[in-house]
C-alpha cells in the first residue's frame, strides 16, 4: 500500500459495511439452504424416518409369507398432547409375521375451532421400528380436525418375518402435538 495514500474513516467504514453485507447474505442464504440439506442428510442417515411414508413396505407385504409358527403381541398406547384425544380402538392384538395387520386409532379434537396436528410414533424395543412396517398410518402427514370432531384413522402394518424369535412383544405409540402451538407441559 503506498504510504502516501492513507484511506479516510468512510473508505474504511465503505469497506467494513460492503464486508458485513456479503457475510449477512451468506448467512442469509445458508440459512435458507439449511432445510434441504437437512432433509438430505436425514433421508441419506435414516434419522427423523419415523414418520416417512415405508416405501417398500407395500412391495414387501405383497412378498411375504406369513409364518404361521410364530405369533407376535403387538400392544397400542396413545399420548395427546394438548386438545386432543387420542386412544388405540384395541390394546393388543396377536400377529404371525408376514401377516398384513390393521388397527384402527380414534381422534377427538375437544375445541371449539379447526386445529392441527402431528402423530409421533415410538416402539418398544426401540429396534422396533425396524420390524413393524407400515403401510398406511396418520403419523405420515398432518391432520385437520374441525371443531369437536371425530375421527377415525387406520393404521396397516406387516411385521417383518426376519424379526428376531426372541422378541415376543412389541409396543407401537403414539404421541399427538397441535401443530403451530406451544406445547403444553407434560402430565406430572
Amino acid at each position: 500500500m503506498n504510504p502516501l495514500f492513507q484511506p479516510t474513516l468512510a473508505v474504511l467504514n465503505a469497506r467494513m459495511l460492503g464486508k458485513l453485507a456479503v457475510i449477512a447474505c451468506t448467512m442469509f442464504g445458508f440459512g435458507f439452504a439449511m432445510i434441504p440439506i437437512y432433509r438430505s442428510i436425514c433421508e441419506v442417515t435414516g434419522i427423523n424416518s419415523l414418520t416417512q411414508v415405508d416405501q417398500d413396505a407395500k412391495r414387501f407385504a405383497d412378498n411375504t409369507q406369513v409364518d404361521m409358527t410364530r405369533v407376535i403381541s403387538v400392544e397400542f398406547d396413545a399420548n395427546a398432547r394438548g386438545p386432543w384425544q387420542l386412544r388405540p380402538r384395541t390394546g393388543s392384538v396377536n400377529a404371525h409375521p408376514g401377516e398384513l395387520v390393521t388397527v384402527e386409532y380414534e381422534l377427538v379434537n375437544t375445541l371449539d375451532r379447526e386445529v392441527q396436528g402431528q402423530a409421533i410414533p415410538s416402539y418398544a424395543p426401540q429396534a422396533a421400528a425396524q420390524w413393524l412396517r407400515k403401510l398406511e398410518c396418520f403419523c405420515f402427514k398432518q391432520q385437520s380436525l374441525g371443531p369437536n370432531e371425530r375421527r377415525l384413522f387406520p393404521v396397516v402394518f406387516v411385521l417383518d418375518p426376519k424379526m428376531p424369535v426372541e422378541v415376543g412383544t412389541i409396543t407401537l405409540s403414539y404421541t399427538f402435538f397441535e401443530v403451530g402451538q406451544p406445547v403444553p407441559a407434560a402430565p406430572i
